[in-house]
């Protein structure tokens, strides 16, 4: 679409100069971590709840797609105006209003990073767990649309489950604010849920409250070394079964270890195919013995050796090699398709065999990790799309690997969400007359659908 030179006039008035129309500028705004590519028609920052509301009164009657944005660090083109229209970057609403030390809350614009958030509650002694990978730059409103979750999720669960309540812009316009203060709150229809992981089709998010955490006394991080991948699946499912529930338990097999091998801070021999990296939280008495135990019990299912940092320098270490693999997959190919099933723990090893499966079948090299300790694999498929056949091979890859998903009963995303990348997905998972309910919800928030138009599903 071309925009009017009045709209233009109007958005850059509400924001005071803060919106741009430049091809140069459009361009920053145009992708996200899928590599695709769709030029907004213009790009503004607003900086308040009212400015955002003025911004989608004028959009809705003009019927004009707005599409909110964090950092654009997505997975599955959430961010990208697949329609054009109004990229609504959130960067300017960066503050944390309020950290409530006694109610253990904070409130929260969209814009603020996610790390900084952390270290700002740390100061207190406090603690926020959802954590994704991308955290140094990934925002609190990207983690809302997409319900993000990270590491600890296996023992503390995901962004909506620290999500008390919000404070939303619908497409008309019309600020809303859902959920509540207190620790408890059945009152009405959960909408705060509702909306929390919905993509950005529902409601532009503008303010949070979240639930914080006490920040545990002490943490202990380890690293578990493997001779195969079977050993490390099977004790992962066993760990959580039998021992002591970790606050982390991410998994890497060989082709992750291979990438980052120099920035384990340890030499990892190459006889190693998979390895575990467990975390455990509590007092210093339990974190101690919880590691030990765990330390054992790594062991006695087929562990080579199991290394538990000494201070958090090291922790530090084991971690920067499994946040640097994103990044250094790279290496192995020019493309990846980047997908984040989940299975049932016990289920774990079953889907590994299938992943193997598959790369024997295609011949591409399919790298694995991730948040084991819940099911959530990141399972990489690397290709070179400018080989037509590696492309094609890719392609069936991702269909046999949703499809082995839903068999074992997963899901065919954990925390990327569906976006444009799994729209073709999603009714193999979902039903219809589901889905049909969920377009009705979508018609009721958005009735002029101009909410990140062309997402999850197709009004």
């Amino acid at each position: 679409m071309k925009l009017k030179e009045s709209l233009y006039k109007s958005f850059n008035k509400i924001t005071n100069g803060y919106a741009t129309v430049s091809p140069e500028e459009l361009c920053c705004y145009a992708y996200d971590a899928t590599g695709q590519t769709f030029m907004p028609d213009i790009v503004v920052f607003p900086s308040s709840t009212s400015e955002v509301s003025q911004i989608l009164e004028i959009a809705s009657k003009e019927k004009i797609p707005v599409i909110p944005r964090g950092s654009g660090s997505g997975m599955t083109g959430g961010s990208l105006a697949v329609q054009g229209g109004i990229v609504m970057a959130m960067s300017r609403m960066n503050r944390i209003i309020e950290i409530d030390c006694d109610n253990l809350t904070a409130k929260v614009e969209p814009g603020v990073i996610t790390g900084e958030f952390h270290k700002a509650v740390e100061k207190y002694k406090l603690f926020y767990p959802p954590d994704p990978a991308s955290s140094s730059f990934c925002t609190i409103g990207g983690n809302l649309g997409e319900c993000a979750g990270g590491p600890k999720a296996v023992k503390y669960g995901v962004t909506r489950d620290y999500v008390l309540g919000l404070e939303a812009v619908l497409s008309s316009g019309q600020i809303i604010n859902t959920g509540v203060k207190t620790a408890k709150g059945v009152a009405g229809y959960d909408l705060t849920r509702l909306i929390v992981g919905s993509e950005g089709t529902l409601a532009v998010i503008t303010q949070a409250t979240l639930k914080l955490l006490p920040l545990p006394e002490s943490v202990k991080t380890m690293a578990a070394l493997f001779p195969t991948i079977d050993h490390a699946a099977k004790a992962v499912s066993a760990i959580i079964k039998e021992s002591v529930v970790p606050r982390c338990l991410e998994f890497l097999d060989k082709s992750s270890i291979d990438c980052v091998r120099s920035q384990f801070g340890f030499d990892v021999p190459y006889n190693i195919n998979a390895i575990l990296i467990i975390e455990v939280d509590g007092t210093n008495q339990v974190v101690a013995q919880d590691a030990q135990k765990i330390r054992e019990f790594c062991i006695s299912k087929g562990a080579v050796k199991v290394i538990i940092a000494a201070d958090s320098k090291e922790a530090t270490t084991l971690w920067s090699a499994r946040k640097a693999l994103s990044a250094a997959l790279f290496k192995i190919a020019p493309n990846k398709i980047n997908e984040d099933i989940v299975v049932p723990i016990s289920l774990i090893p079953e889907m590994v065999k299938r992943i193997e499966q598959i790369k024997d079948r295609t011949q591409l090299t399919i790298v694995s990790f991730g948040h084991a300790g819940d099911g959530n694999i990141h399972c990489n498929i690397m290709y070179n799309k400018q080989d037509e056949k590696q492309l094609t091979l890719a392609e069936s890859a991702m269909d046999e690997l949703f499809a082995h998903t839903l068999e074992l009963g997963g899901t065919i995303t954990g925390e990327h969400g569906v976006g444009i990348t799994k729209m073709k997905y999603l009714p193999k998972e979902v039903k219809e007359s589901e889905m049909e309910i969920m377009r009705g919800i979508k018609r009721v928030f958005d009735p002029h659908n101009i909410l990140n138009p062309g997402k999850i599903f197709i009004i």
